[in-house]
């Protein structure tokens, strides 16, 4: 029963993560992240 369990939670929190983020696409976030990333990546490498 105790795998039975730890099954159930594992969908539900795939599931969860899965809507939080379409939530997060849906607010714009993966714009921000985006511009964030190549912010870091540029600083990285020294041309920003």
């Amino acid at each position: 029963m105790n795998c039975l369990k730890q099954r159930k939670a594992g969908v539900l929190l795939i599931f969860v993560g899965i809507g939080l983020m379409i939530f997060g696409i849906l607010r714009g976030e993966m714009g921000i992240v985006l511009m964030k990333a190549i912010n870091i990546c540029l600083e990285c490498i020294g041309i920003g």
